[in-house]
C-alpha cells in the first residue's frame, strides 16, 4: 500500500497538527522568481513523462485532492503544473454546491463517480472534505440533506471523518493513491486578491457579495480545516499544507510533491515477454518487405 512521500510541508499522522504553527509564507529565503519559473518547468517535464509510464503500466490510479479557502489559488496551480500532461491520462473534476441528485445520496457519492480509473491521474478541486469544511462552518445546510436523526448532531463530523477514513484507506488498498493539498493562504492576502478581482475588469466575474460576506467565519473555518487535516492525514492518505500567500513557490511545492508520489510508484513501460518480442520481430520483417506502392 502507499506511503506518503516526506516532505516539510506534510501533515503528520498523530492528530498534532496545528494550523496556528504553520506558516502561510513560504519558509527561508526563496529563489527568484524566475528560478521558480524554471524549476516548474522542469518540474512539469518530469510530471508528463511520469504519466506517460503510468498510464502505460496501468496499476495505480493517482488522485490529488485540493481544499482551500477562496482566492488561495486552486484553479491556477492546478492548471500551472499540469501543463504538458496528456488529458487522456488526467481528469480535473470540480465539486460546486450539491445538485439535487447528489443530495439524494450519501456524501461520498458524487465525487466517488469521478474517481480516476488505473493509469491515470484524477485531480478534485474541492471535495468531500467540504462536507466537513462548508457544512461544518454552515450546519443549516445539513438540513437540505434530509438524514436520518440516527445520532446526535455533535457527532456528526466524527462520523464523516470515521468514514472519509475508511473510504481512503478502502481506495489505498486497492490500488488508488489519494494525496491531499491544503493551500494555506493568510487572511490579508485573501483581502488583496479579492480586491485585484475588483480592480481587474477581467476577473470582476470572480468575486461575489457571498465570497466577501464569508470573511465574517473565518476563525470557523480555521477550526474546521485544523480538525479536518487532524483526523484524516494518515500515511496512506496524506494531507500537505502549503503556504498559498505566494504563488510561485506554492505552485513549486505542490509540482514536488506529486512527482515524487507518482515517481515513488516507480511506473514503467510494460516488458514484452519472448514470445511477444518475437511476434514483433515478425511483424517488423512483414512491413519491411511491403512494397512502397
Amino acid at each position: 500500500m502507499f506511503q506518503a512521500v516526506p516532505h516539510p510541508f506534510l501533515v503528520p499522522f498523530d492528530g498534532s497538527f496545528q494550523l496556528s504553527s504553520v506558516s502561510t509564507k513560504p519558509p527561508g529565503d526563496q529563489p527568484s522568481e524566475k528560478k521558480l519559473k524554471d524549476r516548474l518547468g522542469d518540474l512539469t517535464e518530469q510530471l508528463e513523462g511520469l504519466q506517460r509510464r503510468l498510464w502505460a503500466q496501468d496499476r495505480w490510479a493517482v488522485l490529488f485532492l485540493f481544499q482551500a479557502l477562496d482566492a488561495a489559488g486552486k484553479d491556477s496551480t492546478i492548471r500551472a503544473v499540469l501543463t504538458g500532461v496528456n488529458p487522456a491520462g488526467c481528469h480535473v473534476s470540480a465539486f460546486k454546491q450539491p445538485t439535487h441528485e447528489d443530495l439524494d445520496h450519501d456524501f461520498l457519492w458524487r465525487t466517488s463517480r469521478r474517481l480516476p480509473g488505473r493509469g491515470t491521474i484524477g485531480i478534485f478541486n474541492r471535495s468531500y472534505y467540504e462536507e466537513v469544511l462548508v457544512v461544518r462552518v454552515h450546519p443549516e445546510l445539513l438540513a437540505s440533506q434530509r438524514l436520518p436523526e440516527t445520532e446526535a448532531p455533535n457527532r456528526r463530523w466524527q462520523s464523516r471523518y470515521r468514514s472519509i477514513r475508511q473510504h481512503e484507506k478502502h481506495l489505498a488498498r486497492n490500488g488508488t493513491v489519494v494525496v491531499k493539498f491544503f493551500l494555506n493562504v493568510s487572511f490579508e492576502e485573501q483581502r488583496q486578491r479579492f480586491l485585484s478581482r475588483i480592480d481587474d475588469p477581467q476577473k470582476n466575474w470572480k468575486l461575489t457579495e457571498a465570497d466577501v460576506a464569508e470573511r465574517r467565519f473565518w476563525p470557523s473555518y480555521q477550526t474546521a480545516y485544523e480538525e479536518a487535516l487532524q483526523e484524516t492525514s494518515r500515511a496512506w492518505a496524506p494531507w500537505y499544507a502549503i503556504p498559498a500567500d505566494d504563488k510561485p513557490s506554492m505552485r513549486v511545492a505542490v509540482a514536488e510533491i506529486m512527482v515524487a508520489t507518482i515517481a515513488s510508484l516507480r511506473p514503467d513501460f510494460p516488458q514484452l515477454a519472448a514470445s511477444d518480442q518475437q511476434r514483433l520481430a515478425e511483424l517488423r520483417e512483414k512491413l519491411m518487405n511491403e512494397s512502397s506502392g
